[in-house]
């Protein structure tokens, strides 16, 4: 394997892996890490706020589940290896089920994951193992071993810019993003679900729910609902030998600890309520896919009846809309997005681009900059680019030009054009 890894010599190689020998704080055990914990601990800040952003950013419609979920997780949090960890847990807007650690303890799980869940129980199995990827560092592991089949220590970032948008207008929907976050090998996953039953236990809760997970997935992955868990799936990969593994852990664990299922149905009653609302907008992100717009409209729209507080819902209206050039019409869409969650770029994004269509540029200026105070896209620079250009700042329209341009892909290309363009002026 040694000889097959560009521009490093055996003997540079054989001298990274003593240099990056560290002790995992859960197990004991000597493993590979070529990040040290401050380096860990400033990229997990650094990507925490990115990964949400791509991600469909916080659940807002019922602020209370972000508490609830905040305190079960700190909970488990304390009795973990590593209780000094910055934790933080999130809901994330997101209908896939799953749920991820990033290092130094930043975690979200999806709304789509809690309306699958019976009780805080099986919850607190799905943080606990979250928290043992963290506490164990494994990213950083997983990052380590990468780096060196890279033969490159360059790349342990997220480059944002890279992120293959599409056609904002023209497709909508929820935005995917290239943000790190680790594919954990099976001793990896191992080791969270045989810690985090540990710190279930220790916590109060009954370890069981660890063993109640694993069997729904595993039945879920044979089931007609296999086809949308591809994400929980190839992240945690379930096995009857997983379920038989927790059957054994649990054996060793103190039993009779609490489930908290009342406390858990009232705390996700508000997504049950809007099971309804969530399924509608899934189907018009499906039929926008399959380009049947009108009827991406008329559910969305139906979607919003439903539950009128989901800003994603009018952010999508808006997609619909402008695709049709009815851009006053999208503006509205969008400013009701932005009103009803201003903590998402992607609102901010689009209702600028509608704003430069119509030829408001300083309400465009306005909202491109603050997209990016949440999220740097190319987007928001070309479209800043655009603005400039109409305004005779030609200077300003070139550094934003350069910026997108960097990015490469259709806005990169497009981007590169439009500097050619003011070059030869």
């Amino acid at each position: 394997m040694i000889s097959r890894i560009p521009k490093f010599t055996a003997a540079a190689v054989a001298l990274l892996l003593l240099a990056g020998c560290a002790v995992n704080p859960v197990t004991g055990k000597k493993e590979l890490s070529l990040l040290s914990t401050s380096q860990e601990l400033a990229l997990g800040e650094q990507q925490y706020p990115i990964n949400q952003q791509q991600q469909g950013g916080q659940y807002n419609v019922d602020p209370s589940l972000q508490e609830y979920v905040n305190q079960v997780g700190q909970k488990l949090a304390k009795v973990s290896d590593q209780p000094q960890l910055p934790y933080e847990f999130v809901v994330l807007n997101n209908s896939v089920p799953n749920a991820w650690a990033l290092p130094g303890g930043k975690i979200a799980v999806n709304r789509g994951l809690l309306v699958l869940l019976e009780d805080e129980a099986e919850l607190a199995a799905v943080l606990g193992h979250e928290i043992v990827h963290a506490a164990a560092r494994h990213s950083a592991a997983a990052m380590s071993q990468q780096t060196l089949l890279n033969a490159g220590l360059a790349v342990l970032g997220a480059a944002t810019q890279e992120s293959a948008y599409g056609d904002l207008i023209a497709l909508g929907g929820q935005l995917g993003g290239s943000a790190y976050i680790a594919r954990y090998s099976r001793s990896n996953e191992s080791e969270a679900d045989q810690y985090g039953m540990k710190y279930m236990a220790a916590a109060g809760y009954d370890p069981q729910g660890a063993v109640r997970l694993q069997r729904k997935f595993v039945e879920l992955s044979k089931g007609k609902q296999a086809s949308g868990l591809e994400a929980l799936f190839a992240s945690h990969p379930p096995s009857q030998a997983r379920v038989n593994a927790n059957i054994e852990h649990a054996k060793q664990l103190p039993s009779g600890g609490v489930t908290n299922r009342a406390a858990y149905q009232k705390a996700i009653a508000s997504l049950k309520r809007d099971a309804d609302a969530y399924q509608k907008y899934d189907e018009a992100l499906a039929a926008v896919n399959n380009k049947q717009y009108s009827q991406a409209l008329s559910l969305v729209r139906q979607a919003q009846q439903k539950q009128p507080k989901e800003a994603a819902f009018y952010a999508l209206e808006g997609d619909l809309l402008a695709r049709n050039k009815q851009y006053r019409e999208a503006h509205s869409a969008y400013d009701a997005a932005v009103q009803k969650n201003p903590a998402l770029f992607s609102h901010w994004l689009k209702r600028g681009i509608i704003s430069a269509q119509l030829n408001d540029y300083s309400a465009a200026e306005r909202d491109l900059n603050r997209s990016l105070n949440y999220l740097e896209t190319p987007y928001a620079h070309y479209y800043l680019g655009q603005v400039y250009e109409k305004q005779g700042q030609v200077q300003n329209a070139y550094n934003h030009y350069q910026t997108a341009a960097s990015s490469g892909g259709d806005i990169g290309s497009r981007a590169q054009a439009r500097m050619q363009a003011l070059s030869g002026q």
